[in-house]
């Protein structure tokens, strides 16, 4: 018989090592059961025998079967006999091992675990088990140290993953690890995980010991570089063509032409169909506030993983804090914005999660456009959505944008702040009757106009009668003091109109 110097349990000063941790520690000690129960008795020792030398190990003791081959079956059966006879803790053959039914059977009524450990030595497995069984402080470091390097050697290779990466530390460990969703996770917590600035979680271990308190923090940080890495490579192209979109819609109308022979080198087919949606944050309690700086990454990286395996191309970018949202697509798919409208919808509620209550996100849609300068005029058509909307005080909804060309004007009008006021300034005597009957007064003086001064007419439209729309109309001139006559007046005295209603619509 061959002996490793056998450590004894002392069951008073530390916990006891019995069978069910020998078998959640399989995977990490190279173990693997092939009969017989697994139960809470108690793991004492191990030591190393021949097969046929079993009669001078004491009760307790997990035996490790010190040959090359596979011993004959009839051995193995007498084996087992005896390691049930003298109430040893198991059997662990170093050998291929293919256990014949008499041996599964005796192994099952007797109580004996018997384990095959392949291209481990026997000197160096007894070892790995005896600190296991000894417990303490060395036998965590060690299995911590050994988590570190496999996962460091893990993240190195230029194929790692996160999920490799788990896979090598929760074997070293014998626990498994994963990465959970945590919303109360902080940048100072050893445990989390992140892509860039945006947290994603917490590595969490299945059980806590001193070998997972050791190297969770490094393994958490080797997770973030790999994730990184992963999320830079998948999304480096598109967020390379959301840049050249962002040029595109800045850029002067003269060059937007010049801006395809650029985007199809970076695979971005501008002659094709374009929806465009346009997401601006306001703070109602400060309209001039920036959005918090943590949304901005998090919510393209949303956005990226949102739309990874949809059919259409999708690119988002931020200009400062407003995320303009493209899809592109075929020029004549059918329900091309309300798709882009489904997804915009669910970014603007994660925007909403991410900046926190006191944060409105409003969405706004632009139309189906083609090419270069259709992009374009659809990435317009959704800021003055948005913008109109935020200026008429509907923050946080959904505008669709109008497919009338002077709904477009009067919208563009409207987003202008100097425009705005300029219109403001023109209507704001009927202001001093009041909100309700200033309103009242401005679609009287908009539907008298648009009946070139017909009391009859306009009276029908607004069901008065025509000394009562005589009556307003005195009164609506005294207020403003300007001559309908003249047909610049009439022109700006309408437009403010227009767009004094297309603000409290």
């Amino acid at each position: 018989m061959f002996r490793t110097a056998s450590v004894s349990r002392n069951t008073v000063l530390m916990a006891q090592y019995a069978l069910r941790d020998l078998v959640s520690d399989a995977d990490r000690l190279g173990l693997r059961r092939h009969a017989g129960p697994v139960d809470d008795r108690i793991v004492d020792r191990v030591d190393l025998a021949a097969v046929d030398r079993l009669d001078g190990l004491a009760a307790g003791t997990l035996a490790i079967i010190t040959a090359d081959e596979q011993p004959p079956p009839f051995r193995i059966d007498v084996a087992i006999r005896q390691a049930s006879a003298r109430g040893l803790a198991g059997l662990v053959f170093t050998s291929t091992l293919t256990l014949a039914e008499t041996a599964r059977v005796l192994a099952e009524r007797g109580a004996v675990p018997v384990f095959s450990a392949v291209d481990i030595g026997a000197a160096e497995l007894a070892k790995t088990i005896d600190r296991a069984i000894s417990g303490g402080a060395s036998e965590a470091m060690m299995r911590g140290a050994q988590a570190i390097a496999l996962a460091t050697e893990a993240a190195a290779s230029a194929e790692s993953t996160t999920a490799s990466i788990l896979t090598v530390a929760s074997g070293a460990l014998g626990i498994p690890l994963t990465v959970e969703p945590d919303p109360a996770v902080t940048w100072s917590d050893t445990d989390a995980v992140f892509i860039g600035e945006v947290l994603i979680g917490r590595l969490v271990a299945a059980r806590t010991d001193g070998a997972t308190e050791v190297s969770l923090p490094v393994i958490a940080s080797l997770l973030s570089r790999v994730a990184q890495r992963q999320s830079r490579d998948r999304y480096a192209p598109t967020q390379s063509r959301a840049d050249l979109l962002v040029e595109l819609v800045l850029a002067d109308a003269t060059r937007a032409e010049g801006f395809v022979a650029q985007a199809a080198r970076l695979g971005l087919p501008l002659p094709q169909s374009h929806v465009v949606a346009w997401l601006s944050p306001t703070r109602p309690s400060d309209p001039d506030a920036r959005a918090p700086r943590s949304v901005q990454p998090a919510l393209e990286l949303f956005s990226l993983q949102l739309v990874e395996a949809r059919d259409e191309l999708w690119h988002a970018a931020f200009l400062q804090d407003d995320l303009m949202l493209v899809c592109t697509e075929e020029h004549g798919a059918g329900d091309h914005q309300r798709r882009v409208r489904e997804v915009a919808e669910r970014i603007q509620q994660r925007a909403r999660e991410l900046a926190g209550g006191d944060w409105a996100y409003t969405l706004g849609l632009g139309t189906p456009q083609v090419g270069a300068l259709g992009l374009r005029q659809s990435a317009a058509e959704a800021r003055i959505a948005a913008e109109s909307a935020i200026a008429a005080g509907r923050l946080g909804g959904v505008e669709l944008t109008d497919v009338t060309g002077l709904r477009r004007v009067l919208l563009d009008v409207y987003a202008s702040p100097i425009s705005r006021e300029l219109l403001r300034d023109i209507l704001r005597p009927l202001d001093e009757l009041g909100a309700e009957r200033a309103l009242q007064s401005v679609r009287t003086l908009l539907v008298y106009l648009a009946h070139e001064g017909s009391l009859v007419h306009a009276g029908r439209e607004l069901n008065l009668h025509p000394n009562g729309v005589g009556y307003r109309m005195r009164r609506i001139r005294d207020l403003l003091g300007i001559d309908l006559a003249d047909p610049d007046a009439r022109f700006a005295v309408e437009l403010a109109c227009r767009v004094r209603l297309l603000g409290a619509a």
